[in-house]
């Protein structure tokens, strides 16, 4: 008995020393913290030991200052701002700004520290006055200001009702695993920062009430403040939210401590509690014990990455069920909060295991408590949603969906790209997709419990430590027989795709012939099913296809045999997944028509209508019916008719295309179009035009794939067949011509810097001319913007006669005989429909005399604003007509430029004509841009996010 009690002794010694050890074998951080609330502003004290837990001599030390993200309009963070179209950083004025502001840097001999600040100047880099040994620690006093942002950038900082939210806001210490991993603020949810055991006091406003991810060791009131004292140990970055409303609840389960302020106005607070004791035990039983005091949940973390899709609409159209929607809302927020805290993973590097973990669990939670939940909820039943394809995916098939959004676009990346380098919808949404469904197929290819098995050893043996990716695949491959080499080659490290078919099915008595075709060449297990109506009678798993292979089966009572059935694997083509064994003619896939787009039904041909209606002061107004086959996934060949009644003609009019996309690559030359296009309308009273286009594009990208930098050459040829009016007698060219168009265009597209020119060329039996458009727009740091563009335009041959202009280059209204452009009365010249314009060639905005040259022209067009969307605009140039000494032409005026290329007014002022304003009838000099079609508008929205 002594002698049990003496090894327990012995032991307990041993335990303690050891927690000791882990204690203070991390870095020591103690930080001081007063708020002042009238100019946001943090002043810290901060004393840090730093330990050289590494074999490596030390000479300097880097800290992260990502609250210096916001200083200037040359950080990371405004740098990426900018690259999604957001320019609030950028036009932000100075005491919008967030700033650290460094007092005195000092080690423990208080000797002062050499610092400055790296090229991006969020990190901070100070400079030892002596070499730091393996082993040794150093410790140093800082003393700074941070100047809080405004929320209205990133969600971090204040709020104008005196509310913060404080994330990443005091100097922590970089990673240094024998080289430093230095990464600046790009608003990814991802600072990189050793384990430290942390200390913070902080002093703040009497009238606030303080949440925290720390625990929380106690708050002090006094008449005008309060003092609270925080403490972690291995863990990272200090979360605070302070508000003058108490609005955070505390909910102790068995599993965990969880602090949140997630609603649901219509889910009462007792079920909100219970739903969160399930949740709480569902991560428990998969992942095991949260380790730190208490889990924060907030409505804050939940906006960065909410539920993606239709429960994004107001409440009175939400279309699922309360409680399942809050333990969607909860469970995901949860998930990535205690992932973030207890995996110590690259998160710039790595972030792809953290997101799968998280999305697989999702998948499993809905599998086991929502296994009949559709993706569109309660919209599923009603009458005339029913009937879609949409309506009829289960909730988890989103996520192969969503993430085919990006991989049909050729904009798929593979998940081992550090997170930086990712295209927005692919880090908020498709990589994180991608990532669960991958270990959702390798559950279904291996065994579920096996994957399950495995997250919860990693996450034993590696929270609250520095982990590695390499050993959870140790992990899984040690928990099965079966290769899975391919999931970490092929799925994970590269952005092949998955693309399957059944190309031949052979009939014996008592068994199939199944010949399956690898059509990407990417040699990972797929899976085949036998389906007896909608019920499955077999499943089997078949591997190394790397072209093409024929297996035999057992024959049952199946009807049809169908690959990747259950949508587990991510495939890129499920329309030739399947063949029916009833003969021939029932593998045929019969029409489906549809109102209104939908997804893809692989059992299908799926034609679509909408109706659609079209004006100009000709036809009037033209509603039709639109034919297509283009589903919400894109597709390599499209067709799209859309034959529409004029009114005013009383005759048929519209438009029919074919397009045929090839993808070839991801950068460089990386796309190849096809098409053939026809239109008909009406040019003028009783005069039609009729337009055969056949053409040609290739399209050239940058590797990086977040660039706006691309390169396009097109060919096209168009023909052009006029009818006239009966009772015109005066025609200035042939009715019918066609044109050989070639273009080559450059553009970068940026909110803060745009750049783009085209090259144009044009051959005609009547004519051959070249023309040159170059636009440059430029957003400065105080919101005023300038444009300039220029045009110029030559004829290298030209047998028309002088008095026929409809072929001249033009200085304010371009005659279109190409017709590209939108006008709604492109023959008129005088009245409202007239004053339309559309910046091409000359881009003039008055209406000069002789505005016309079948030589050549040169123009430049400028504009800066004046205040916010009020511009100054200006017209410079020089025209020639044959036999004619060249002219200069000149006008100016205010441009209303409420939205760019879209909707503008334009009022002219100065010009060769004069003082254009005080001339008569000045409201029909007056001109404008609007632009109606619903495809051009939706382009600025998904700008931002592809």
């Amino acid at each position: 008995m002594k002698k049990n009690v003496y090894i327990n002794y012995i032991l307990g010694i041993l335990a303690f020393v050891v927690g000791i050890q882990t204690i203070y074998g991390q870095h020591t951080n103690i930080l001081s913290v007063q708020l002042n609330g009238e100019n946001k502003e943090l002043s810290i004290q901060q004393e840090f030991i730093y330990v050289n837990s590494s074999k490596y001599t030390l000479e300097e030390l880097y800290f992260n200052d990502w609250a210096h993200a916001y200083s200037n309009k040359n950080t990371g963070l405004a740098k990426r701002f900018a690259q999604e179209f957001k320019k609030s950083l950028h036009l932000a004025k100075d005491d919008e700004r967030g700033r650290t502001t460094i007092l005195s840097a000092v080690d423990d001999e208080y000797r002062g520290l050499f610092w400055e600040r790296t090229e991006e100047k969020d990190l901070l880099k100070i400079t030892l006055n002596k070499p730091l040994y393996p082993g040794e620690q150093v410790k140093l006093f800082m003393t700074y200001t941070v100047k809080l942002p405004p929320d209205k950038y990133t969600t971090y900082g204040y709020t104008n009702r005196d509310e913060y939210y404080l994330k990443d806001w005091y100097l922590s210490p970089a990673v240094f695993n024998g080289e430093w991993n230095l990464y600046s603020n790009k608003n990814l949810e991802d600072l990189y920062t050793d384990i430290t055991h942390t200390t913070v006091h902080i002093t703040y406003p009497g009238n606030l009430f303080l949440t925290t991810n720390y625990r929380n060791l106690g708050t002090s009131n006094f008449p005008k403040e309060n003092q609270t004292q925080l403490e972690a140990i291995k863990q990272k970055n200090c979360e605070i939210i302070l508000s003058p409303f108490k609005r955070f609840t505390t909910h102790v389960t068995p599993y965990m401590t969880v602090v949140t302020d997630l609603q649901s106005p219509k889910y009462d607070k007792i079920t909100q509690g219970i739903s969160i004791a399930k949740v709480s035990k569902f991560i428990f039983d998969n992942l095991g014990k949260y380790p730190h005091a208490q889990l924060l949940v907030s409505q804050k973390d939940y906006n960065k990455s909410p539920l993606y899709g239709l429960n994004q609409l107001p409440y009175f159209i939400r279309p699922y069920e309360e409680q399942f929607q809050f333990e969607m809302k909860f469970l995901k927020t949860a998930l990535n909060k205690f992932l973030t805290e207890t995996l110590y993973l690259n998160p710039r590097k790595e972030q792809w295991l953290k997101d799968a973990i998280a999305n697989y669990l999702m998948i499993d939670y809905v599998e086991t408590f929502y296994p009949d939940q559709k993706l569109l909820g309660k919209l599923s039943n009603i009458w005339g949603i029913r009937g879609f394809n949409l309506a009829k995916m289960d909730f988890n098939e989103q996520y192969p969906f969503l993430y085919m959004l990006t991989a049909r676009k050729n904009l798929d990346q593979a998940l081992t790209t550090p997170n930086d380098s990712l295209i927005k919808f692919n880090q908020k949404i498709a990589n994180k997709y991608k990532a669960g469904m991958g270990l959702s197929y390798l559950a279904d290819y291996i065994g579920k419990e096996k994957i399950d098995n495995s997250i919860k050893t990693y996450f034993k043996h590696y929270s609250l430590n520095s982990a590695k990716v390499l050993d959870f695949e140790s992990i899984i491959k040690r928990s099965t027989d079966t290769d899975i080499d391919w999931f970490f080659r092929d799925y994970l490290s590269t952005d092949k795709k998955i693309d399957f078919k059944i190309k031949k099915i052979t009939k014996t008595d008592d068994s199939l012939r199944v010949t399956l075709k690898n059509k990407e060449g990417t040699n990972v297990p797929i899976s085949l099913f036998g389906i007896k109506k909608d019920s499955v009678v077999s499943k089997y798993w078949f591997t190394d296809i790397k072209t093409q292979k024929t297996f035999t089966i057992p024959r049952g009572n199946e009807d049809r045999m169908v690959l990747n059935y259950d949508h587990k694997i991510p495939e890129f083509n499920e329309r030739d997944n399947w063949k029916s064994l009833k003969g021939f003619f029932s593998s045929n896939k019969k029409l489906q028509f549809r109102f209104f787009k939908d997804a893809e039904d692989p059992y299908y041909n799926q034609v679509f209508y909408v109706p659609v209606i079209n004006f100009n002061i000709y036809d009037g107004w033209s509603p039709g019916m639109r034919i297509y086959n283009k589903t919400f996934l894109e597709k390599p060949f499209v067709y799209d008719f859309a034959p529409s009644y004029a009114f005013k003609e009383k005759s048929l009019v519209g438009y029919g295309k074919f397009n045929y996309r090839k993808y070839l690559s991801k950068s460089g030359l990386y796309v190849a179009n096809y098409g053939l296009r026809g239109s008909t309308s009406h040019y003028q009273t009783n005069s039609r035009y009729t337009t055969i286009t056949p053409s040609i594009s290739y399209g050239w990208r940058p590797e990086d794939l977040r660039s706006n930098e691309r390169d396009f050459l097109s060919l096209r040829f168009v023909n052009v067949f006029r009818t006239l009016d009966e009772n015109v007698d005066n025609v200035e060219t042939d009715p019918d011509y066609s044109v050989l168009n070639a273009r080559f265009t450059h553009s970068v597209n940026g909110i803060i810097d745009y750049f783009s020119w085209f090259a144009d060329a044009q051959y005609s039996k009547e004519f051959s001319k070249l023309s040159f458009e170059l636009e440059y727009r430029k957003l400065f740091e105080n919101n005023r913007q300038f444009n300039f563009r220029f045009f110029a335009g030559k004829f290298l041959r030209n047998t028309i006669a002088p008095d026929e202009q409809f072929f001249d280059f033009a200085l304010d209204r371009p005659n279109d005989y190409l017709f590209d452009y939108n006008y709604l009365g492109r023959s008129e010249e005088t009245g409202l429909y007239s004053q339309q314009i559309i910046i091409a060639e000359g881009g003039f905005k008055s209406k000069l005399k002789d505005p016309f040259s079948n030589d050549w022209m040169a123009t430049a067009n400028t504009s800066i604003n004046i205040w916010k969307w009020i511009e100054f605009y200006s017209d410079v140039g020089f025209l020639k007509r044959k036999k004619e000494k060249e002219r200069l032409v000149y006008d100016s005026g205010i441009r209303l430029n409420l939205v760019t290329d879209y909707f503008e007014l334009y009022f002219p002022l100065y010009s060769n004509n004069g003082w254009e304003v005080s001339q008569p009838n000045y409201e029909e000099k007056i001109r404008f841009i609007v632009t109606l079609s619903p495809k051009t508008l939706t382009g600025l929205f998904t700008r931002k996010w592809f």
